[in-house]
């Protein structure tokens, strides 16, 4: 049966920015909000926008972002006729090869999407936080009749530099993109969101797949192409919440951003609720010590320690006397007693000894300001062991997988473990 639209979510990203990180996971799959990964947002706007019908593309260690997705279950995409697709780089009769850019990517699904043969495609990013409701985006780019249509969000035109701009008249049709423009003419960036009618993208991937100097890119070489020729290219614009967390610095950020009094971003909204796999574990667990304030406290928790401002994932053991504040504590840590984690970013599956203390240093207040915590943010990888009494400064990345005996190698006190500042290598 075809479908009247379907969608791509570019999801092979490294996400360098990130660190440690996504130093064993793509970008799409790193952990978000106390239970979710970042690519369950572009798949649930997905089936709460009626499209049932979703092709990932995956490429950069892709394994646990497969075994996330699986058959698509938790977005009710486990379905014989459309559901969700895992499209990784494949070896054909003559070559294999990796996606080259992100229009290579969808040019060698080419076949997928014919298969399905829908009259549009949506192609996304599947490492951006946001609800948009795509069917509306459709209507719009139906109304007139485009042959692309680019959702767009008005940023503070200091900060234009940073994205790609569509310039457009009054009426909302662009005439033309700037990617990151040293000397931007308006404040309407890309989100990374595109609606093509299919027949006009087969044609121009069909044609860029050919030019040796292209970069087979939507930004750089696709859309200025479609512009050149004066193809229909429309703005649609977005006024919801959107954020690209491609750095530590806006992770930590977003992160903090559901804890406010009045979120920024409403996680809780019956009306558009946010999918993923939920884990077999039990109620979270406060005890007689602990105490929590304005904070996420996933399932399987249990707290005996003083928990504010922060977001705790499944399955964390926070023992008695530990302060975690203005943090991020991934899945299944173990933070032991008498420890202080101060604006840190805990990787998960990692054990904080006794008596630690990260991210400290006299820049730190006791309550949310990302002024003050700008760049000074402290991330330990996961399958890390913090040895009990190391002290860890502020704006120090460990690496995944340390053991006590690395730090040793760390030329520091042994014992002490004290770092003060820097980033520490693997």
């Amino acid at each position: 049966m075809a479908k009247e639209m379907i969608a791509l979510i570019l999801a092979g990203g490294e996400g360098s920015r990130l660190g440690v990180l996504t130093r064993q996971i793509a970008k799409p799959a790193v952990l978000y909000g106390g239970k979710y990964r970042i690519i369950d947002f572009s798949l649930s706007n997905c089936i709460n926008s009626g499209i049932d019908t979703v092709g990932v593309l995956t490429q950069y260690r892709p394994l646990q972002l497969n075994h996330h997705i699986g058959i698509g279950k938790p977005w009710d995409m486990d379905r014989m006729n459309g559901g969700v697709t895992i499209l990784s780089p494949f070896t054909k009769q003559q070559k294999g090869e990796w996606y080259s850019g992100t229009a290579d990517a969808v040019y060698q699904n080419i076949h997928y999407v014919d298969e399905m043969d829908p009259k549009f495609v949506i192609i996304l990013s599947g490492d951006h936080i946001y609800k948009m409701d795509y069917a509306r985006m459709l209507d719009f780019h139906k109304k007139y009749n485009a042959d692309a249509t680019i959702s767009v969000i008005s940023v503070p035109i200091e900060e234009a530099s940073r994205y790609g701009i569509m310039n457009a008249a009054e009426d909302g049709k662009i005439y033309e993109f700037q990617e990151k423009p040293a000397n931007p003419k308006s404040n309407l960036a890309s989100m990374g969101v595109y609606i093509f009618t299919w027949g006009v993208l087969k044609k121009y991937l069909m044609d860029d797949h050919h030019l040796e100097e292209s970069d087979h890119d939507f930004g750089k070489n696709v859309i200025p192409k479609l512009l050149a020729d004066n193809r229909s290219i429309w703005a649609y614009p977005f006024t919801g919440y959107w954020r690209d967390v491609g750095t530590i610095q806006a992770y930590w950020e977003s992160n903090m951003d559901l804890i406010t009094r009045v979120p920024q971003f409403n996680l809780f909204d019956p009306d558009w609720k946010i999918y993923t796999p939920n884990p077999v574990k039990p109620a979270h667990f406060i005890g007689d010590t602990g105490h929590v304030t304005r904070s996420i406290i996933a399932e399987g928790c249990m707290v005996y320690g003083h928990v504010k401002d922060s977001v705790v994932f499944p399955g964390v053991t926070i023992e008695k006397d530990v302060v975690i504040e203005d943090s991020i504590v991934m899945s299944n840590s173990i933070i032991k007693e008498g420890s202080r984690v101060l604006c840190t970013i805990v990787g998960e599956r990692t054990t904080i000894g006794t008596n630690v203390k990260t991210g400290v240093g006299e820049y730190r207040e006791s309550s949310y300001n990302p002024k003050v915590y700008q760049s000074r943010i402290t991330v330990i990888g996961s399958y890390t062991f913090v040895p009990d009494n190391a002290v860890i400064g502020c704006n120090v990345v460990l690496d995944n997988h340390l053991q006590a005996p690395d730090f040793k190698t760390l030329e520091i006190p042994s014992g002490s473990a004290v770092i003060k500042g820097g980033e520490v290598n693997e």
